[in-house]
């Protein structure tokens, strides 16, 4: 585990992460980071209590179309896999 400091909104956050993660976890809180500054420009006049709870929902809504859209590419994927698998065997079928 290596500690890292991240920053959101000014304040600095002690972490403790995986080696290897070090620099995804920078990443995520740059993204947030990032989302809550929006959030604090567009909405100036919220409590930053409000505005953090905004982003959070913002980026939770943006997970969950992430997910959908996997999960509807696996479904696509595995149709067409099915309908490859069906025209082989019937190719297979007329070969014989």
């Amino acid at each position: 585990m290596k500690s890292i400091k991240v920053t959101i909104l000014g304040k600095q956050y002690p972490l403790k992460v995986a080696d290897d993660e070090v620099e995804n976890m920078q990443q995520i809180a740059e993204f947030v980071d990032e989302k809550f500054r929006l959030y604090r420009r567009e909405l100036s006049q919220q409590p930053e209590s409000t505005i953090m709870v905004l982003a959070a929902l913002s980026i939770a809504e943006e997970l969950f179309e992430a997910r959908r859209n996997v999960n509807q590419s696996v479904e696509n994927e595995n149709r067409l896999m099915e309908s490859v698998n069906y025209s082989l065997e019937k190719l297979l079928e007329e070969i014989e």
